[in-house]
């Protein structure tokens, strides 16, 4: 009765151990991805700042004209 209820003990342990992992795991690929996603937010919000400078030097050098 003992081994049964020390094996049943270890088994529930090694299972909320295994589920604990795979959250972690979870929670740091989402957070990988939403990195990510604000990395190419951030360099989306670059080109389009470079690209209205380059406008703006366009019209510049078309108005000296």
């Amino acid at each position: 009765m003992k081994k049964s209820i020390v094996l049943f003990t270890i088994m529930m342990f090694s299972l909320l151990t295994l589920v604990n992992c795979r959250e972690t795991k979870e929670e740091k690929a989402e957070d990988a991805i939403e990195e990510v996603e604000d990395g190419l937010e951030e360099a989306g919000d670059e080109v389009e700042d470079a690209a209205d400078d380059v406008k703006d030097e366009v019209e510049d050098a078309t108005d000296d004209n």
